[in-house]
C-alpha cells in the first residue's frame, strides 16, 4: 500500500499564525492539500499537525484522513515527517505534500506514483526549474529519515539518494503559501512566491 502524509504541524510564524486555518476559495488552506491527498490513489492518509491542533482540527474537514498530533513539532518539519512515517511504517512507500501547497494537484500525485521504480528511492514534482511537492519515499528510506533533523525536511537526504524528478509544470502550481501577501497574490490568481 502507499500511504499520503499532508505535513501541516507548523505554527506559521512567517503568516502570523493560524494558516491552516486562512481561507482560499471558500475553504480553510489546509483543506485544500488535504482533498488532493484523498482524491489520489493512496492507501491511509495522515494530516501531521502540531501547533494549535485543536483549532485546526475543529475548522478543517479531513475528508476522511486521519490527523496525527506530533508533539514534537516544534523541532521543524523534519520531526513532523517522521511521525507520520513511524504512523504509516507498513507502507511500501509513502507520498508527501504540504498543508500550505494548496494548488498541488491530484493528477500531480498520480504522476509522482507512477514514476516508481527503476532503483529511484525517491520521486519528486518539479515547477519550471525546481524539485517541489508531492515527493514520494520508498520504505527503503524511512529508517533513514528518522534521524534527519531540522526544517527542510527529507531535502538534503534527497540529494544523496538516486531521486527522479517528475515535470508537473502542466498540472497546478506547487508553490506553498508562506505569507498574507503570497495568499493573496494566490486568491487573485497571479504568481505566488
Amino acid at each position: 500500500m502507499i500511504g499520503g502524509i499532508v505535513l501541516a504541524a507548523g505554527a506559521g510564524s512567517r503568516f502570523g499564525g493560524g494558516k491552516q486555518l486562512a481561507f482560499l476559495d471558500g475553504r480553510p488552506l489546509l483543506e485544500h492539500a488535504v482533498r488532493a491527498m484523498t482524491s489520489a490513489p493512496v492507501g491511509r492518509v495522515i494530516v501531521v499537525l502540531g501547533a494549535d491542533a485543536e483549532h485546526v482540527l475543529a475548522g478543517v474537514d479531513l475528508h476522511g484522513a486521519e490527523p496525527l498530533v506530533c508533539e514534537r513539532w516544534s523541532e521543524g518539519q523534519s520531526a513532523s515527517l517522521a511521525s507520520g512515517l513511524a504512523e504509516l511504517a507498513d507502507c511500501e512507500a509513502v507520498v508527501v505534500t504540504l498543508g500550505d501547497q494548496p494548488r498541488v494537484s491530484p493528477d500531480a500525485i498520480r504522476r509522482v506514483i507512477a514514476g516508481r521504480g527503476g532503483g529511484a528511492a525517491a520521486v519528486r514534482a518539479t515547477y519550471g526549474s525546481g524539485p517541489g511537492h508531492p515527493v514520494l519515499l520508498e520504505r527503503v528510506l524511512f529508517d533513514r529519515l528518522r534521524d534527519v533533523s531540522g526544517d527542510h525536511g527529507a531535502r538534503n537526504l534527497l540529494m544523496s539518494v538516486q531521486t527522479r524528478e517528475i515535470p508537473c509544470d502542466d498540472l497546478g502550481n506547487g508553490a506553498d503559501v508562506d505569507t498574507p501577501a503570497e495568499l493573496d497574490a494566490l486568491r487573485a490568481g497571479g504568481p505566488v512566491g
